[in-house]
């Protein structure tokens, strides 16, 4: 076995691991009871008459709100069972379907904690990590372990390294960089923050956070695997993520962070925590906790050179997901094309407004349609800055006034003005386009405008006293 065969194969303690699965499912469950106590369900799911989907997934069916209570219902009991390490596999499998089938409803519901929710959930469904403190592990004595093989630990690892590394290349940008946007906006709305709040409305605060906020997510993968530093550097991740949730409310993000982010700490590290048992059961032959690297095994068999490859593939496709922006021309968070599943965390601040022409070629007559009469105010907003979600909507309306009139030609075209990060309003649209020609895909638009030149405008912040 070659060294890095060995190095993958090498048995690592598997209290980390377990540790994190109690701790995910534990997260799943609060937040899943949160998002049904706050009437997210009603909102998501019961209100809106149209939903935005992914493209190729369409074909997706929405149920009523009164059967997604059903659905996350199920997800809060799935998730104690994975805390529990209870019917395991069973478990973490349907929570894997059922929450990406919750996240495949409406575009307009993507964030980028639940994509990492969707990736997680998927990981961990080959993993085996109810081999200690579970009651699967309690019920089948057989299945006891204290170890498992290091690439699990690596792989989980690479993950949120994943975000946090493609979180900091995102951030090297200008605007912001060199123009702290769109830090500077939001800052401007929590001037009334007890204490600090003052501050927020100093130019050099938006400047010094803008900083702060790219060094950490560029460097603290760096400082985690850094056996010296990995203390202190676990103890800056859990008070950055605490300070954005306090400042920016941006939902259970910071916490799945946290608690992702413990898997950088060494293999053992729940074993010198006093309330929980310095070993667990385990075969004979692994009966003891391990933290060093050790083989277990001096050959792979065919199987687990599938699974390897098979494993390189997904870092491969992780790593390339990302970086798919770099195929399109334009800014990427103007035309949003490569936006989604890359990590490009707070980075823009997007106000649209657009208005739908309905043109009937036969007569010549046109009608101005409103987006309200098809969404509700947060699909709204969260399609006027999106272009894809606006061509689905304008395939929409053609299809709906079609039907209304029985049939003929109908072309649909968009006048939709945006902000980026406090720059003046511009056409994101080509307003002579007949979007009803153009087919959703994953080509580049040309239908959508270049972004509009110049540095974006600060809005307030004072330089000085």
């Amino acid at each position: 076995m070659t060294p890095l065969f060995a190095s993958l194969f090498a048995a690592r303690d598997i209290a980390s691991l377990a540790v994190f699965r109690i701790l995910f499912g534990t997260l799943m469950f609060v937040s899943t009871v949160r998002f049904v106590q706050s009437g997210w369900i009603d909102r998501f799911y019961g209100e809106p008459v149209f939903f935005f989907k992914y493209w190729g997934f369409a074909w997706v069916p929405t149920l009523p709100a009164a059967a997604m209570y059903a659905v996350y219902g199920v997800l809060a009991v799935l998730s104690l069972a994975i805390a529990a390490g209870l019917f395991y596999r069973v478990s973490i499998v349907l929570f894997a379907l059922g929450f990406t089938y919750t996240q495949l409803l409406d575009v307009t519901n993507y964030l980028n904690h639940y994509y990492l929710i969707v990736l997680l959930s998927w990981l961990m469904c080959f993993m085996p990590l109810h081999r200690a403190w579970s009651v699967d592990a309690a019920r089948k004595p057989a299945i006891r372990a204290s170890t498992l093989p290091a690439y699990h630990l690596y792989l989980v690892r690479f993950q949120i390294g994943v975000v946090y590394c493609f979180a900091g290349l995102a951030k090297l940008n200008t605007d912001w960089l060199i123009h702290a946007q769109p830090l500077n906006i939001w800052l401007s709305a929590r001037v009334e923050t007890p204490l600090i709040g003052p501050l927020f409305d100093e130019l050099w605060m938006a400047y010094l956070m803008s900083w702060a906020g790219f060094l950490f997510d560029s460097t603290i993968v760096l400082w985690l695997s850094w056996r010296r530093t990995r203390p202190y550097a676990y103890a800056v991740v859990v008070t950055f993520h605490l300070m954005t949730d306090v400042l920016f409310n941006i939902g259970m993000f910071p916490y799945i962070m946290m608690l992702s982010a413990t898997v950088f700490l060494a293999p053992d590290w729940p074993r010198r925590l006093p309330f929980l048992p310095t070993r667990s059961p385990s075969r004979p032959r692994h009966d003891q906790p391990v933290t060093d690297s050790e083989p277990i095994a001096s050959s792979i068999c065919w199987r687990q050179k599938v699974g390897l490859i098979a494993l390189l593939v997904y870092c491969a496709i992780q790593i390339a997901v990302p970086l798919r922006h770099y195929a399109y021309p334009g800014d990427v968070l103007w035309n949003e094309e490569g936006m989604r599943f890359a990590w490009k965390v707070m980075l823009r601040e997007k106000h649209g407004s657009v208005t739908f022409r309905v043109r009937f070629p036969d007569t010549g007559k046109e009608l101005q349609v409103s987006p309200r009469h098809y969404l509700d105010t947060r699909q709204e907003r969260e399609m006027g800055g999106q272009p894809d979600l606006i061509l689905q909507l304008a395939h929409h309306i053609a299809r709906d006034i079609r039907k209304r009139v029985g049939g003929g030609d109908v072309e649909v075209r968009a006048e939709a003005l945006v902000s980026l990060n406090g720059r003046p309003a511009a056409l994101m649209i080509d307003p002579e386009r007949d979007l009803t020609q153009v087919a959703d895909g994953l080509a580049h638009g040309d239908w959508i405008l270049p972004a509009p030149p110049g540095p974006p405008i600060q809005l307030h912040a004072r330089t000085g006293p």
